[in-house]
């Protein structure tokens, strides 16, 4: 949301580049937060915030600078607030939310985030075999259902391309390389998929987005930094992924 809405120069980046330790990690700090033994861990944001919190230090954060204070640590509220609380920095053109598609986009929002954002997770750190298989389940029900409606329209609510379908591509775009082992999601890949791989490679190739996806930090993250799922923290090499490939998504009217 942040490249979409043009928010580069207002909005800074800070993205983890350590394998987890005492939370995500950090080879940089930020402003007077400074990394401790070299190393910046996003609790001490948390802290700086309030110092007496003892809860999760989660993220994404969204600080504000000025007031040394936490904004909001929740992503689909911080995509709302990208999406129109910064027009006066940014493209207020784009709108991935609009007034006229937001009864469509809020329940397929509430289904992919359950069934398929979330749905890879509940597969990964499942503590039964019941509860795994039930995840594994409606993950892989989802996706079908995914398929099934890109099979006769571009993108989640139609010809237009909305917070829903930026929503569901992290989850996408994460899901060869790492959920179909890590989380062990592997009864199909993605690229089994026609019409979702086609979608996600749609998705990467609009202007700016391959260059928010970096798949060694994402690798580094789950491999190396989820050590209770890889003891060893070895981080695979494979599979080799082109998402530059063509796709077959022009075949719909519409566009981004």
């Amino acid at each position: 949301m942040r490249r979409f809405k043009g928010l580069e120069d207002a909005i800074e980046i800070l993205q983890s580049d350590f394998p987890k330790g005492q939370g995500w990690a950090y080879s940089r700090g930020l402003d007077d937060l400074r990394p401790i033994d070299g190393i910046f861990h996003v609790h001490q944001v948390y802290s700086a915030a309030r110092p007496d919190f003892t809860g999760r230090a989660t993220v994404p954060v969204l600080w504000d600078r000025k007031r040394r204070t936490i904004v909001n640590n929740e992503s689909s509220e911080i995509i709302r607030m990208l999406n129109s609380e910064f027009d006066n920095l940014a493209n207020a053109t784009v709108d991935l939310y609009p007034n006229a598609l937001r009864n469509a986009i809020d329940p397929i929002n509430t289904f992919i985030y359950e069934t398929i954002n979330d749905g890879v997770y509940r597969c990964g750190f499942a503590r039964s075999q019941r509860a795994y298989e039930e995840s594994f389940h409606k993950l892989f029900g989802a996706l079908d259902q995914i398929e099934l409606r890109l099979d006769h329209q571009r993108y989640l609510v139609g010809d237009r391309f909305t917070e829903a379908d930026l929503r569901l591509f992290p989850t996408l775009v994460r899901f060869d390389a790492v959920y179909y082992n890590h989380f062990k999601c592997n009864l199909r890949r993605i690229a089994d998929y026609h019409n979702l791989s086609n979608y996600l490679r749609e998705i990467y190739q609009m202007p700016g987005i391959a260059e928010t996806v970096d798949m060694p930090g994402i690798k580094l993250g789950y491999y190396g930094g989820m050590r209770n799922l890889n003891p060893g923290g070895i981080i695979p090499l494979g599979p080799e992924l082109d998402f530059a490939a063509p796709h077959d998504r022009e075949r719909f009217a519409g566009g981004a």
